[in-house]
């Protein structure tokens, strides 16, 4: 049986959990358009109780400091009651949800963000969000012939969607071993579940997976190659997002959640355990699995505080010069705003 938190995780009804069918300039055009909607919608936000969008909620644990934060009341301590969670499957689907969700804010894959921003959708990158891709491997089915990446060429080969960081990490992964990327078919599966599902199933022959999915179906599984091995670990997975209005009209709450995520971020570290407990209840999730990642996950330093590393952001940006979308480097002065972190952060 596969064990998928994606059927789970919904913690608002809104979702989207289909992948985008429009082609990604008139999919950023559509964004540009939410991101004005989004301005007047948030000239006009009151104190209430409210959503935010984080990447692969309840099926990955870039969302684990924010659950923590709502349990422990550190958000409505810093003057924001977040009571919600939007998801997506990644990629532009988890800037869209932003854009359209209650509050305008995000944490969202990095490369989607550039790309966003670079196709004219009114974002700010306002603090830094998973800083390490130690997390993320390829699988295919236990007993599968698939045992490195040098196996691949003439496989289909899965990732989660169009501009994701697993859609980065794949092409960055192939030109760092010398494999043409054009030797395999890469397929946008889905979520994380969905990409276990169709290795399982026999649709793709291998896939990405990541905790708590991979730890939840090792018994069916096995590495192809683990992220870490082939690329430096130190990659800025996710960063948080919010519309430029929005960062003009809402600073003190935009502060607030990022500083509600910083404690969270914190009682992770001095109490993985419990911080464990907590994100698997709101991921309906095995507390004694959740327990065992999380220790990991602290020892790899697995969240940022907030705190940007820009050598780890220029890093991810690679893969987007690879697919011809970033022509040179990101001049990250003119779409990051630091000025929502604590003094102490900002360096």
């Amino acid at each position: 049986m596969i064990h998928t938190q994606e059927k789970r995780s919904v913690a608002a009804s809104r979702v989207n959990h289909q992948q985008p069918t429009t082609a990604p300039c008139a999919m950023f055009k559509r964004l540009a358009k939410l991101g004005a909607l989004a301005a007047m919608l948030g000239a006009a936000a009151t104190a209430r109780a409210e959503t935010i969008t984080v990447t692969h909620w309840g099926a990955a644990f870039y969302g684990a400091p924010y659950a923590v934060a709502m349990a422990k009341g550190f958000f409505k301590k810093h003057g924001v009651d977040i009571t919600g969670v939007l998801t997506s499957q990644g990629g532009g689907t988890s800037v869209r949800n932003t854009l359209a969700g209650d509050l305008p804010f995000g944490e969202v894959a990095l490369p989607a963000a550039v790309e966003a921003i670079n196709h004219g959708v009114p974002l700010r990158i306002i603090g830094g969000g998973v800083q390490t891709v130690a997390d993320i491997l390829w699988m295919a089915k236990k007993g599968s012939p698939l045992h490195s990446i040098k196996d691949l060429p003439g496989k289909k080969v899965g990732f989660t969607s169009p501009g994701s960081v697993t859609n980065m990490l794949i092409l960055m992964a192939f030109k760092a071993q010398g494999i043409d990327p054009k030797s395999v078919k890469l397929i946008p599966a889905g979520g994380i579940g969905a990409n276990v599902s169709a290795v399982v199933n026999g649709a793709i022959d291998a896939g990405m997976s990541g905790e708590p999915v991979w730890a939840q179906n090792e018994d069916q599984l096995q590495p192809v190659f683990w992220t870490k091995d082939v690329l430096p670990p130190n990659m800025t997975q996710t960063v948080a997002v919010t519309t430029e209005e929005f960062a003009k009209s809402d600073g003190a709450k935009l502060r607030g959640i990022l500083e509600g995520r910083r404690e969270g971020v914190d009682y992770i570290m001095a109490h993985p355990d419990e911080a464990a407990e907590i994100t698997a209840k709101a991921y309906n999730g095995d507390p004694a699995l959740y327990k065992k990642v999380f220790a990991r996950f602290v020892a790899m330093h697995y969240w940022s505080d907030g705190r940007f590393d820009y050598a780890g952001m220029d890093r991810m940006v690679e893969g987007l010069q690879i697919v011809g979308k970033q022509k040179g480097p990101v001049d990250w002065s003119k779409i990051v705003d630091a000025g929502f972190l604590p003094a102490d952060l900002r360096k």
